[in-house]
């Protein structure tokens, strides 16, 4: 029988911590425009933080399904950038401290890595897990970003009713995390921001503000935005310059838009895409922008 906290180690000086908030994000499951890498991310780049624990990413890892890069000078190595799955100690813009944890998505011991972060989480005195992604949605970039919200328990989100009925998905460690640790009686959460479609595979920082918004809505905590939402207003600029050079991406754009418009409406519908109308597909539409921002870093 494996003991679950094998797969952990506490850093030496671990702070004390009074019910802290745990927020978690893996690379490598579902995650539109980026908005969960990119929120976590930010708020390491902009609030102090130390290392708390951190995981066996070498018993956790397929490293052969997704290689470091590993650099070569010369006649020899001289560096490899290994994979880190880490609990970080936070404190938000308030003074008030939280938790993150980020990293890879474990290919491997998922219901040993759940017990593992339960067991962690026990020894952190976390009050509550939360969790935010980005899902592709055929919505329009000019209108508000929607989220799904979805928690072990109904009062977490308020009992608010969702778009979507019973479906079958591909699971990830996230999902796990909520639906196991829930379960055992821990508050667990989720929001999962409704990015547009031909945006998913682009780094989309306006849905990692939506992502951060949410979590302060629900949560309490302060993060510092300015940095986060002025990037949101770069590609936002130059998404719709891209548009107005494009008769084709403009129609594309005014289609969608009416049919969220209906939709939000109430309009009776069975989801944002049941409207006919000529438009290049999803990844017809994420093709074309990819190349116009591949083009802008060139550029710069």
């Amino acid at each position: 029988m494996y003991d679950p906290r094998d797969l952990y180690q506490l850093a030496g000086d671990v702070p004390e911590l009074a019910d802290p908030v745990l927020l978690y994000h893996f690379d490598g499951f579902v995650d539109a425009g980026g908005a969960g890498r990119l929120a976590l991310g930010h708020l390491l780049a902009e609030l102090e933080h130390q290392v708390v624990a951190t995981f066996d990413v070498d018993r956790l890892l397929d490293y052969r399904s997704r290689r470091p890069i590993m650099t070569f000078d010369t006649d020899r190595w001289v560096d490899c950038e290994s994979p880190e799955l880490a609990v970080h100690a936070v404190t938000d813009a308030t003074g008030t401290p939280f938790l993150i944890l980020s990293g890879p998505e474990p290919d491997r011991e998922w219901e040993l890595f759940v017990k593992a972060v339960g067991g962690l989480v026990g020894e952190l005195n976390v009050s509550k897990l939360v969790t935010v992604h980005g899902i592709p949605m055929g919505v329009p970039h000019t209108r508000p970003l929607g989220v799904t919200m979805h928690a072990s328990r109904p009062e977490l989100i308020n009992s608010q009713t969702s778009a979507f009925g019973r479906v079958q998905v591909p699971g990830s460690v996230a999902g796990l995390l909520e639906l196991r640790l829930g379960a055992a009686g821990r508050d667990a959460l989720g929001y999962a921001i409704h990015v547009p479609h031909y945006l998913s595979q682009a780094e989309y920082p306006h849905a990692a503000v939506a992502a951060l918004e949410a979590v302060t809505r629900g949560t309490g905590l302060v993060f510092p935005m300015d940095a986060l939402r002025e990037a949101a207003q770069r590609t936002t600029a130059e998404i719709e310059e891209q548009i107005q050079a494009s008769a084709e991406l403009s129609t594309a754009i005014s289609g969608l838009e009416q049919q969220y418009d209906a939709f939000a409406g109430g309009a009776e519908r069975e989801n944002l895409m049941a409207e006919p109308v000529q438009m290049p597909t999803g990844d017809e539409l994420a093709a074309q922008f990819e190349r116009f921002l591949a083009e802008r870093d060139d550029d710069h």
